[in-house]
């Protein structure tokens, strides 16, 4: 049963939802980013590249999505 309980809003039963949604969310961000703002004359080492700007972008919807997930609970202060 509490199994069960531990893979509740959990992608394969690991990765929290909200961290996935997070890093998808960045990365489109950073696509965007490259193709409405990027650099053109290729001396932009994040914004000339869609690679890396979606791969930090990607990085930065992790770090902001995960600002809110919860924090766990210890089973001593619930008991």
């Amino acid at each position: 049963m509490e199994e069960k309980e531990n893979k509740k809003g959990k992608l394969f039963g690991k990765i929290p939802y909200l961290t996935v949604i997070g890093i998808v969310v960045g990365v489109i961000g950073g696509y965007l980013y490259y193709s409405q703002i990027g650099c053109n004359s290729g001396t932009c080492a994040i914004t000339s590249n869609p690679y890396m700007s979606m791969g930090w972008g990607g990085a930065m919807g992790y770090l902001v999505f995960d600002m809110f997930r919860g924090k766990k609970k210890d089973k001593k202060e619930n008991s």
